[in-house]
């Protein structure tokens, strides 16, 4: 029989990838930062629709990148605040 994988790939057990992006928080806001001037460009250029769209995009951008931030530091203090189990007496 002909190989017909790609009539449906389901049928034939090949299940899509889907890798999740990891970005760094310093990415985040290096987007954030250049939806902004993104923005203000096309405000200055005289596409004020444009201006809103792009710039009403850096906002979740800059409060990801926070989140991310805030959530590795405290569990880096979570982690430095808990014991494995096995105490030193020196």
């Amino acid at each position: 029989m002909e190989n017909l994988n790609f009539i449906d790939p389901l049928l034939h057990g090949i299940t899509p990838q889907n890798k999740s992006i990891n970005l760094s928080v310093k990415q985040m806001v290096c987007a954030g930062v250049g939806a902004l001037l993104a923005s203000a460009v096309l405000k200055k250029t005289g596409h004020p629709k444009a201006s809103a769209v792009v710039g009403s995009i850096a906002l979740p951008i800059l409060v990801s990148a926070c989140y991310k931030k805030y959530s590795e530091v405290t569990k880096e203090k979570i982690d430095a605040k808990t014991s494995s189990g096995i105490e030193y007496n020196h």
